[in-house]
Parts: structure tokens; C-alpha cells; sequence
């Protein structure tokens, strides 16, 4: 497929609106021209015509640019959707944050629910965000200041074949763990002056616990002062897969004031985890839950839907097996094809017609067992074009997955591949700046990357 624009910054806008869809145009020309008020969209699809005017009120630089990018998007899904006879969930949206997009809208004093039917968003996506948004109502906190820090582990017991992290399988790492805590420690020694006022704590991967109890602890305890800031703010540890849990682990996070940590099966099946790459089984999973109760952590479970070969009664089954454990919160994840991952040297484009239906049936089983939507976020090349959802007990959301996901409070990030942001709420304006990915940069750059973020934040 080929496009052309003589508009480039539109141009991966309107890639991503292609990318929608499965059945794809040979050739695409599109032509942009903005005036007095009205932006017009000219496209030759395939050698059909289609012109597009539309008005939009231009505040300023910001909105000029928000309105170029939508009415393009818009009008092209409009032609493909009738072309190809597909509807997407999402319609022409292709955002990987709906929520925020919604908050957008409300506080320009508009109505997103309007917006979102004229982009062709379903109602029962409507209802979603707007089930986010009242879910969120007390945690959801745009102010200047107002921080999160993370700290990057990216190491992993193997490489799933959807992940795209930076991860790989930690026999082939192990080598660089004490240098990279090192690096990671002297980040961590000048973070405290960095962060104002702190919300929460978040410490991720990869798999966190696929470190030893010792080495979990140096990053434990580099940390603890920046916590100290503020103890009660939010403390997780994304633990990640249950053969990596042990007692001593799980009491040390305890130690250290940690109150919320993951645990990601991602599904229920053995046959499934065997073919993603995964050595746990699904006894293991139910061994590591029962270790985590006695500490009293806030639990989260992920899962995903349209793994391989896993069918919806399969996926189904493993959404009634993690309500009926009363998790604090599920995050239902929806596979993506990532670069880097395996399955997307395998495939260019995820057909999994039953993906929708295990979404649609599984909100149904988790509001049933007492769960509210409470964060989401969307992501290219998404199956089905659908999106990630966590759902969470009454007073048990996790607050810095709102903050990251709507894009409200500065992030803290430190370690390799860890992405620093400041938000400046009245500005309306982000910044974002990026640490070395692989370890061994990361490493030897460790300096560099302090200095900058020093000057960053």
C-alpha cells in the first residue's frame, strides 16, 4: 500500500487509520488545505475521488492542530469503513488513551459523548469511558507537581512471544545485574530532590521478582527514601510470574511498606501458557495467590484475551476463575502485535473474529463479580482494534495506572528503557525524554542520563 499526503504530519495519522483494517487500498493520495474555518480533505483511493469540508472553531495553534488531525482521520476511515464494509469498535479513533481524550473534551467545555458518535465510536465503548471516568471521580488529579516514580527491572524468567520488551530470558542477563543495580542505585541516590509531591511508587518490568531476595532488596532499599517523602502514598511491585514467588520475597515487599503487587497469569490454561513460552503452570499461579494473602497486598490479575489457540470458552473460563477469587483488580489486556515480539515477526495483522466476544462476554462476568472499569488504554495493531481494560474492587483502583494512562502527573522513571515525563497542566503541554534501552548502555551511560534528567525535571 502506498499514500501519499502533501501534509506530513498527517501522514502516520492516516497510516494508522489504514492500519484498521485487515483489507487495505493499493494507492492512496490525500491533499490538506485549511481556510477561513474550514479544512478540506481531498482523496483519490484507488483512482475514486472523495472531497470532505468541514468547520471546526480554531482557538489556537494546539486546537488547529487537533481539528487537522481529526477530520483527516475521520473522513478516511469513513471511505475505507464503507469501502471494505467493516465497522470498528473504536471507529476512527486510534489514540491510545479514550479517557483522556474524553477529559479533553470536558474540560473545553465540550461533549465527548458527541464527539465520540461523530467519530463512530460504538455506545457500548461510550459507556466504557464514561464507566472509567465515574470510577476514577476522587483519584483522577490534574496539578502541577504531582509525581510518580519508576523504577525499571527488565528481567524475565523467558521472553513471551508477544512481549516487545526489552526483556530477555534473565540466564542470558543474569551478567549485568550487579552492574545495572549499581547504575540503578546511583540513579535512585539523586532522585528524592527530583520528585515534588509524590503519589505513588512503581516498581516494574519485566518480572520484578526474577531477581534473588537480595538483589531485590538493594533496589528496595535505594528507594525507601524517596518514599519516605510521602508514606502514604501507593506502593507496587509488579511481581509478575508466579514461579518466581517465594515467602521471603513477598515479606521483604511487606518490610519495605509495598501495599499493592502483581500477579500475572495471564491465562488459565497449561496448554496455553506452554505455548506462549511461559514455564509456570496455572498450579503455580493459585500457590503464589494464597502466598500473597497472608501479607494483605492489594492484588492485581492479568490477563489476556486471544492468545494462542485459546478459545473463548477457554478465556472465559480463566475471567470466572479470577473473579471468583476476589482479586482487588483484573486488568483484561487484549493481544497486540509489538515490534520486537516474536508474533509480530510471524504475522502483520491479528484475525481473531472471536477477540471481540470474549472482550464483550468478560465485562459482563466482571461486573457481575463486583468489578468497575476504572483505567483503559489502546494500542496499534490491537486485535480487532479493541483495548485494555482494568477493572477493580470498590476503593481498591490503582492510582498509578490513572496518573500514567491519563497522562496527569509527572513520571519519575528510572532505569534502562524507563520513559521520564513532565506535565505542564497549564500549558497544556507534555515533555518526555527517554533513558538507554539496553542494558549495557544504560550502564555505561548512567552519568549522562543523571545529568539530563537533573536538568530535565
Amino acid at each position: 500500500m502506498q499514500l501519499t499526503t502533501n501534509c506530513t504530519f498527517l501522514e502516520n495519522e492516516l497510516l494508522d487509520a489504514v492500519r484498521l483494517f485487515k483489507t487495505r487500498p493499493q494507492t492512496i493520495t490525500h491533499a490538506f488545505t485549511y481556510k477561513d474555518g474550514v479544512f478540506f480533505n481531498d482523496f483519490t483511493i484507488d483512482d475514486e475521488t472523495f472531497s470532505f469540508q468541514d468547520r471546526g472553531q480554531v482557538l489556537n495553534e494546539l486546537v488547529y492542530k487537533r481539528l487537522e488531525r481529526r477530520f483527516a482521520k475521520l473522513r478516511l476511515y469513513e471511505i475505507l469503513s464503507e469501502k471494505y464494509g467493516v465497522k470498528m469498535p473504536w471507529g476512527a479513533l486510534t489514540g491510545i488513551r479514550p479517557t483522556k481524550l474524553a477529559y479533553t473534551e470536558i474540560e473545553n467545555g465540550g461533549d465527548y459523548k458527541t464527539l465520540f458518535r461523530t467519530m463512530h465510536v460504538s455506545e457500548e465503548n461510550i459507556r466504557l469511558v464514561e464507566q472509567n471516568i465515574n470510577t476514577q471521580k476522587g483519584i483522577y488529579e490534574k496539578k502541577d507537581g504531582n509525581t510518580e516514580l519508576f523504577v525499571s527491572l527488565p528481567f524475565c524468567p523467558s521472553k513471551c512471544a508477544y512481549c516487545s520488551f526489552i526483556t530477555a530470558p534473565i540466564d542470558k542477563t543474569r551478567h549485568y545485574i550487579p552492574a545495572y543495580l549499581d547504575a540503578l542505585e546511583k540513579e535512585l541516590s539523586g532522585a528524592s530532590a527530583l520528585v515534588n509531591n509524590l503519589r505513588g511508587v512503581y516498581i516494574g518490568g519485566g518480572t520484578p521478582f526474577a531477581l534473588e531476595t537480595v538483589d531485590l532488596e538493594r533496589v528496595l532499599k535505594a528507594t525507601a527514601p524517596i518514599f519516605a517523602q510521602n508514606e502514604r502514598a501507593e506502593y507496587t511491585v509488579e511481581a509478575g510470574r508466579p514461579d518466581v514467588f517465594t515467602d521471603d520475597k513477598l515479606k521483604l515487599l511487606k518490610d519495605y511498606g509495598v501495599n499493592r503487587i502483581c500477579i500475572n497469569p495471564q491465562t488459565f490454561s497449561d496448554e496455553t501458557l506452554r505455548k506462549i513460552g511461559r514455564k509456570h503452570t496455572v498450579a503455580d499461579f493459585y500457590n503464589a495467590y494464597a502466598l500473597s494473602q497472608k501479607y494483605g497486598f492489594i492484588v492485581n490479575i492479568d490477563l489476556i484475551a486471544g492468545l494462542t489457540d485459546e478459545s473463548v470458552d477457554s478465556f472465559l473460563d480463566g475471567v470466572e476463575k479470577a473473579t471468583a477469587l476476589q482479586a482487588d483488580n483484573i486488568t483484561v489486556h487484549c493481544l497486540s502485535l509489538k515490534s520486537g515480539a516474536k508474533l509480530k515477526e510471524e504475522c502483520s495483522y491479528i484475525e481473531n473474529v472471536e477477540i471481540s466476544d470474549m472482550l464483550a462476554r468478560s465485562r459482563s462476568i466482571l461486573k457481575k463479580g463486583g468489578y468497575a472499569p476504572y483505567y483503559m488504554y489502546r494500542q496499534k495493531y490491537q486485535a480487532g482494534n479493541n483495548e485494555n481494560t482494568g477493572w477493580t474492587k470498590p476503593d481498591k483502583a490503582c492510582v498509578y495506572n490513572i496518573d500514567v494512562m491519563e497522562e496527569t502527573t509527572d513520571n519519575l522513571a528510572v532505569g534502562a528503557n524507563a520513559i521520564s515525563k513532565r506535565v505542564y497542566t497549564a500549558l497544556g503541554k507534555i515533555e518526555r525524554l527517554g533513558s538507554p534501552k539496553d542494558l549495557k548502555t544504560y550502564i555505561e551511560n548512567v552519568d549522562e542520563t543523571i545529568r539530563k534528567k537533573r536538568d530535565f525535571f
